[in-house]
């Protein structure tokens, strides 16, 4: 006997990932319950609870992001999906970054999906979206 259950595909859960959070939507029931999240310069979450606790530590820096989802490259193998793309947004203090006119909102993700869930996903990007860290990039101050 197959199982035929029919899972959405890991395109359709990473584009609702990401429209649900722009939305400020709840997206956590697209990841399994030991689903694991790493974001750069955060402890990685390890089960639903960090997870929800690692993008609560994150969402208050933003007032809004949006993800260009019309623009993204996406490479699949397997159960991987590779996200490549570009945001824009306004910061929690009110700065205003857009990846096409500055150095903030370039992303790489790397989803692994198995039936219709996200059971890993590593964000890779600069978290340094207004471009301030210039104590330690002093050639900030020339963009």
């Amino acid at each position: 006997m197959s199982d035929s259950t029919s899972y959405p595909s890991p395109r359709a859960v990473a584009d609702a990932y990401f429209k649900r959070m722009d939305a400020g939507q709840d997206f956590l029931d697209l990841f399994a319950d030991d689903a694991y999240v790493c974001f750069p310069k955060h402890t990685p979450a390890r089960g639903l609870q960090e997870v929800r606790g690692l993008f609560g530590d994150i969402f208050v820096l933003f007032r809004s992001v949006v993800h260009e989802i019309a623009y993204f490259n996406y490479i699949a193998q397997g159960d991987f999906l590779i996200v490549e793309g570009t945001t824009h947004g306004v910061l929690a203090d009110g700065t205003q970054w857009r990846a096409t006119e500055g150095l903030g909102g370039r992303f790489c993700n790397v989803f692994e999906i198995r039936d219709g869930k996200i059971q890993r996903l590593h964000i890779y990007l600069d978290p340094d979206y207004g471009d301030a860290d210039i104590a330690r990039y002093p050639w900030l101050t020339a963009v």
